[in-house]
């Protein structure tokens, strides 16, 4: 989904709860990355691996100049032969430690192994963050969390795309006080796009 569908998807989506939810949760995201400097690991169930979000993740890190939102994708069937970006498996949650942040992507509820990875992973400090289940065992022990409930106006693959475009904006001014050209763009849309303000 490209920067034009983003903003029709946020002109159609004014008025409602999904903006100001999933930039709180992009802010976390990126709050995460940012201040500890660590790695971001993304992770989904074994049903359901988050490829596209790590692609639009790698784009907007770049796009940003945020390196650290580009994610380690960790895969539930990764093998050693498989390229180097494409074989972390799930040992590398058992990794995890302080400064890192594991995303943990799940539409119907990760089971009882990813659970217990994610869990330890907490316990070493990682920062866990949970988009799609709204519930269970990933959201009390996530400290941040966007339900994606079965029904929703929305599909976990438009929420994905609403996160990571909200992730990759920069509201903070470059040192000579001037927003990037793609915020600078972003923001007009925004404005472009909302509704008109109430007579007086």
């Amino acid at each position: 989904m490209d920067a034009v569908r983003v903003a029709l998807l946020r002109e159609v989506l004014a008025g409602t709860e999904w903006l100001g939810a999933t930039r709180r949760f992009a802010g976390a995201l990126r709050g995460s990355v940012v201040s500890h400097g660590g790695g971001l690991l993304l992770v989904g169930t074994a049903e359901y691996e988050p490829w596209h979000l790590a692609a639009h993740l790698v784009d907007e890190a770049a796009w940003s100049g945020t390196p650290e939102l580009a994610p380690t994708l960790v895969r539930h069937d990764a093998r050693a032969s498989d390229p180097a970006h494409l074989s972390v498996g799930p040992g590398r949650l058992a990794a995890a430690r302080r400064g890192e942040t594991l995303l943990v992507v799940s539409p119907d509820g990760p089971g009882a192994p990813l659970l217990e990875r994610v869990h330890d992973a907490r316990r070493a400090g990682a920062t866990v963050l949970a988009l799609g289940d709204g519930g269970g065992e990933l959201t009390a022990m996530a400290h941040e969390s966007l339900a994606v409930p079965d029904g929703a106006e929305l599909d976990l693959d438009s929420v994905q795309h609403l996160v990571s475009a909200a992730a990759g904006e920069n509201s903070l001014p470059t040192p000579r006080g001037h927003r990037r050209l793609r915020d600078r763009l972003s923001r007009l849309a925004d404005e472009l796009t909302a509704p008109p303000p109430a007579r007086w």
